[in-house]
């Protein structure tokens, strides 16, 4: 009599996981990206946190590492957390330390100085002067006028559709940032200068990178 086979246990795909600090213009822009360029795949998530008390850089890499040591996740997942340098004031050189601390090699973080909307501004021009604040850089910057001119009459953080006026400047925004980060290191006069110390500064080129190579990899 034949042996009755067992059951095949299918192993959980990898997830890749993203932590936004932000409540919709990141998390909007990233899924307009996925969308775009991962239509139909469900293997990546937006992991967002509801803007509560747990929203600073510390926080965020917490909740991270909480959900990577979760029995039930994967070791192949992918933890990703994006959040914005913010000014000194708000949020000060110590406190972004700690966070990366507290990364370590285990949690990979997006950072944009001194905003994410640098990283937008980039989708249109280079940049090389730094911003003290987000208000600064809406007010005194060319980023209005861009997204006007492609189609969006007021930015707004909140709208859903943002990325769908970007998606074609994508690679110019990526080389842009290249060239904007790497300006900034040596203009610094920091001998091997953290990301939260350099202004103007993004690593939003990075997070799209490894999501593509996730999706390559995981296809």
């Amino acid at each position: 009599m034949p042996k009755k086979r067992g059951k095949r246990v299918r192993q959980p795909k990898p997830v890749m996981h993203i932590y936004c600090e932000g409540e919709k213009t990141e998390p909007n822009y990233i899924n307009g990206y996925i969308n775009a360029k991962h239509q139909g795949n469900r293997r990546l998530k937006i992991v967002h946190i509801e803007k509560t008390s747990k929203n600073t850089p510390i926080q965020l890499v917490e909740e991270a590492l909480k959900q990577q040591k979760n029995r039930s996740t994967p070791d192949e997942d992918v933890f990703w957390v994006v959040y914005d340098r913010e000014s000194n004031q708000k949020y000060p050189d110590n406190l972004h330390k700690k966070a990366y601390e507290k990364a370590g090699n285990r949690l990979n973080i997006a950072l944009s100085n001194v905003c994410f909307e640098i990283w937008l501004l980039l989708h249109f021009q280079e940049v090389t002067a730094p911003y003290l604040n987000y208000d600064d850089l809406y007010k005194n910057s060319q980023l209005c006028n861009h997204l006007a001119e492609a189609g969006l009459n007021k930015y707004e953080k909140s709208a859903a559709s943002l990325y769908s006026y970007l998606d074609k400047n994508v690679l110019d925004a990526k080389s842009r940032a290249d060239k904007m980060n790497k300006a900034t290191v040596n203009s610094s006069g920091i001998e091997a200068p953290k990301p939260y110390q350099l202004n103007p500064f993004t690593e939003m080129h990075k997070l799209l990178d490894a999501i593509d190579e996730f999706m390559e990899k995981n296809s």
